[in-house]
């Protein structure tokens, strides 16, 4: 019994404890032991080849279970439909706040501390985003890790096998062993990450010296929009969307939520909150169950509002630090990429971190900077978890009163 308590608590702090460890201990081989630590380079490059390897499973099966979880929508009627509006709307509104705070809030007075790298020669045209998101040959966009167009290809292949009906059963039963078998492959990825990062950051420090501390530095500021942000979305919009449809005091509410956001927060998982949430949300809300059982499933798998927005301000504050201008409609691939991707957020802790990377590679961004905001990471994640939670609990109220 005292050795499962323990495999429980290392099990907990292994990440927040190893990836500040691991930071902190790449920085100090990197200042004093530079060529040892030029040698662990390779460390960081596993690990972030092996997140690569896994981002176009797991996009496409995240998403097609999504809509496997939505099932036919025609069938599903008012409730489904609705449901589905909310979530979308709420998501690219968390979004539009992620990039616009962040645009107006900049990351401080401090000059980027890398050289500027080169736009790209050829700027895309708004009709070009589009035309791209179709792929001309599906496989061919899967082996380049193409994301966007296997994004799009996804959703339509999902709502294809959902309405043939009961026939779709045994594929999506497939399905859903397949992404539980990517997710336990992100979680045995998740406990390389304080070795990869160490070996990321210590070669970093090696070879750049200063400039990485002043990459580190910048984190307050990034930290700052995403909180920012967050607390918007959460104490702002999300509340003045209850109180419109609801026509309730929303904090009363959230208060009957609290066990629920608190577990949130301390677990930084929807899925394993969820339990909960339909606790709190069917007997202290008084929400019908039929609601809450058909909602909040399917908002802990595709309504992930708070990592949305993090990874919109991740996406602008990674291309600040590397000097990359971001032209308008590299704008818009964000706010694409970041809503579709929070499609694919299965929900288990530092799932944002995996579909961060189809953000970042749809804009042509270096996946380096994942492990520069990793140092951090572990707190913010509870944050946006605490806002996914709050905000699929809302979408409940809203449903059930809607329906």
């Amino acid at each position: 019994m005292k050795y499962t308590k323990m495999k429980d608590w290392i099990r907990k702090l292994y990440l927040p404890v190893g990836i500040p460890l691991g930071l902190i201990i790449g920085i100090f081989l990197g200042y004093y032991f530079p060529d040892f630590a030029l040698s662990l380079k390779w460390l960081g490059i596993f690990f972030m080849k092996s997140l690569k390897m896994i981002i176009i499973p797991l996009v496409m099966l995240s998403i097609m279970n999504g809509i496997g979880r939505i099932g036919n929508l025609q069938k599903l009627g008012k409730k489904g439909l609705f449901t589905f509006i909310y979530y979308t709307i709420t998501t690219a509104i968390a979004v539009i706040i992620g990039i616009t705070f962040t645009l107006l809030l900049g990351f401080g007075d401090t000059k980027p501390p890398l050289k500027e790298q080169k736009p790209k020669e050829v700027q895309l045209q708004i009709t070009d985003i589009f035309l791209n998101m179709i792929p001309s040959n599906i496989f061919e966009s899967m082996a380049n890790n193409e994301v966007l167009p296997v994004i799009v290809f996804s959703l339509l292949f999902g709502w294809a096998i959902a309405l043939q009906g009961k026939r779709s059963e045994q594929v999506f039963r497939i399905f859903f062993i397949l992404e539980e078998a990517i997710i336990k492959i992100v979680h045995l990825i998740l406990w390389f990450a304080p070795i990869g990062i160490l070996g990321l950051i210590a070669s970093r420090i090696a070879e750049d010296g200063e400039q990485f501390i002043q990459e580190l530095f910048l984190l307050q500021y990034y930290a700052r929009n995403v909180i920012i942000g967050l607390m918007i979305h959460g104490l702002l919009v999300l509340p003045l969307i209850y109180f419109i449809i609801v026509r309730k005091n929303p904090f009363i509410y959230i208060k009957q939520l609290g066990i629920a956001l608190g577990t949130a927060f301390s677990t930084a998982s929807s899925s394993a909150t969820l339990p909960v949430t339909m606790d709190c949300v069917e007997n202290k809300a008084k929400i019908r169950s039929e609601t809450a059982g058909f909602v909040l499933p399917l908002g802990a798998t595709v309504n992930m509002d708070g990592t949305a927005l993090y990874e919109s301000v991740a996406a602008i504050f990674i291309a600040y630090v590397a000097n990359i201008p971001l032209d308008f409609y590299s704008m818009i691939l964000i706010f694409l990429t970041s809503t579709l991707a929070a499609i694919g957020a299965a929900g288990i802790p530092e799932a944002g971190l995996v579909t961060m990377t189809i953000v970042l590679k749809a804009v042509g961004l270096p996946l380096e900077g994942i492990a520069l905001i990793l140092s951090i990471d572990w707190f913010l994640d509870r944050c946006r978890t605490t806002i996914n939670v709050l905000g699929d609990a809302i979408g409940a109220a809203i449903i059930d009163k809607i329906t």
